[in-house]
């Protein structure tokens, strides 16, 4: 059966419903027989007027801002809007001003593209109906109408305000609805991150189809099996956008949070930050660091071929040479840890425990280690190192490891101070030969005593007690209170 073809215009201007038309200026360009005879005025008068002109009302009024603000909402949502009951005194045929009540609705017109260019508003007279219902309050109709309008108005409010903050938020964020992940929302810095493509009611797949060799719509798949929460740091993608035929290299924190609705996954909410800026300066750091550590190991180099060739022409000056080198040594050793750790501050224990294992060797089975998990900035951290080498060198050859029976322990503890914090390292031996003090200061000794000197208040007290060396350091470091 074929269906005949309905001219719309004349099907609405012979409706015995009132209708008008404004474009997004609130001008009106259309109304039919039904709404100039509700109006009480004639086709001439107000076509091509806008709505305010052609019935005027006092803007402070409450009629005039809930017209307005009801015509505002369909511009700002494109979605069509309610006045359940609103007076809008006009002006009779005697030129009066009639009190008037009006139950309207406002429908967005659009073009083939989707743009609101009309509204529709279809308004019905109930002004008898709201008399009657004035005999009536007891029964609070038109209370129940003016509070859900309310309300309606309020939550329209409240979905406004969230759409902006949504829009406005500085990390991406999107919600992908069903099994096929469609996109149901997504605000700015997300279309940004994806080059301004057309997202939302298109699957993952189907709007950043680059993605999907990567693993994510896997990934997602499998948050929506399990039900819980996936975690991405630093995550390397890549995105097409419009610019280039090229993928742009981006690098990701995010979460993937699925939505339980009546104990079903209904959605999945997609949230991060783009860090690629910090990956990449990142990884500019690193190459800077492998550079210089590349530098500092050749200027090592070159010092202990110096420092050979100048000791071989002095007649008995290999112990001095044996002395240099072993302390050459602990300083690149302190150095290497530093490396590893890209110049980044370093624990203390591993400092401690390097430093002596690359000079005690095998006899670090006879030193015992106490002390919290603390950090060291890596100039103390060399320092640091540079010391435990000297008392180690000493104690293998006058103290406690000069004898199978010696042992040394180290202790450290913390003593917080606001922002800063005293970190107290005491180094004891025990078992070893009797200590007598020395006649005089060696090189080593005024290392061991000045090697924190130049930090601020840091400290360092070498005793020669006579059942063995104690030395006490104290560390300035900064300290979360």
């Amino acid at each position: 059966m074929t269906v005949p073809a309905i001219d719309f215009a004349s099907l609405f201007a012979k409706s015995p419903n009132p209708y008008v038309v404004v474009d997004r200026d609130l001008t009106i360009v259309w109304m039919n027989d039904a709404y100039l005879a509700a109006t009480m005025r004639r086709r001439e008068d107000i076509a091509g007027r806008p709505m305010f002109e052609a019935f005027p009302s006092d803007p402070d009024s409450e009629s005039h801002r809930l017209l307005q603000a009801s015509f505002a909402r369909v511009l700002r949502s494109g979605e069509s809007d309610e006045l359940a009951l609103i007076r809008y005194d006009i002006v009779n045929a005697a030129g009066e001003m009639d009190e008037r009540y009006w139950s309207a609705t406002h429908t967005p017109l659009t073009d083939e593209a989707g743009e609101l260019q009309f509204i529709l508003q279809h308004t019905v007279d109930v002004t008898e109906l709201h008399g009657l219902r004035r005999l009536r309050d007891e029964m609070g109709l038109v209370r129940r109408a003016d509070a859900i309008q309310s309300r309606n108005r309020d939550l329209s409010e409240e979905r406004d305000r969230f759409r902006m903050f949504f829009e406005q938020a500085p990390g991406f964020v999107a919600v992908l609805g069903g099994p096929n992940h469609v996109f149901m929302m997504a605000n700015a810095a997300y279309r940004r991150l994806t080059g301004g493509r057309e997202l939302i009611g298109k699957p993952l797949a189907e709007a950043l189809p680059e993605v999907v060799e990567q693993g994510f719509v896997d990934l997602l798949d499998r948050v929506r099996a399990a039900r819980k929460t996936y975690l991405g740091e630093r995550a390397e993608v890549l995105l097409l956008n419009d610019d280039s035929d090229e993928p742009s290299r981006r690098f990701l924190n995010f979460a993937y949070q699925p939505l339980i609705e009546d104990g079903e996954v209904a959605a999945i909410l997609v949230q991060g930050h783009d860090v690629t800026d910090e990956v990449l300066a990142a990884e500019g750091q690193r190459l800077l660091i492998n550079e210089l550590n590349h530098r500092v190991k050749n200027t090592l180099a070159i010092v202990q071929g110096l420092a050979a060739q100048s000791f071989r022409k002095l007649d008995g000056a290999q112990d001095a040479m044996a002395a240099f080198d072993a302390r050459l040594h602990a300083l690149a050793a302190a150095h290497s840890l530093l490396t590893e750790r890209n110049w980044e501050p370093a624990q203390l224990a591993e400092t401690v425990r390097r430093a002596v294992e690359a000079t005690a060797g095998l006899d670090v089975s006879r030193f015992s280690f106490a002390g919290p998990d603390l950090t060291l900035s890596p100039q103390t951290g060399v320092s640091l190192a540079m010391i435990v080498h000297e008392l180690s060198t000493n104690a293998i050859k006058y103290g406690a490891l000069s004898t199978s029976e010696g042992t040394v322990s180290i202790a450290w503890s913390l003593e917080p101070d606001g922002d800063r914090a005293a970190v107290n390292l005491e180094w004891r031996e025990r078992g070893g030969p009797p200590v007598t003090p020395p006649s005089r200061r060696g090189f080593g000794t005024r290392l061991i005593e000045r090697g924190l000197s130049a930090e601020g208040r840091n400290n360092v007290a070498l005793e020669f007690l006579p059942e063995g060396v104690r030395c006490i350091l104290v560390m300035r470091i900064e300290h979360a209170s």
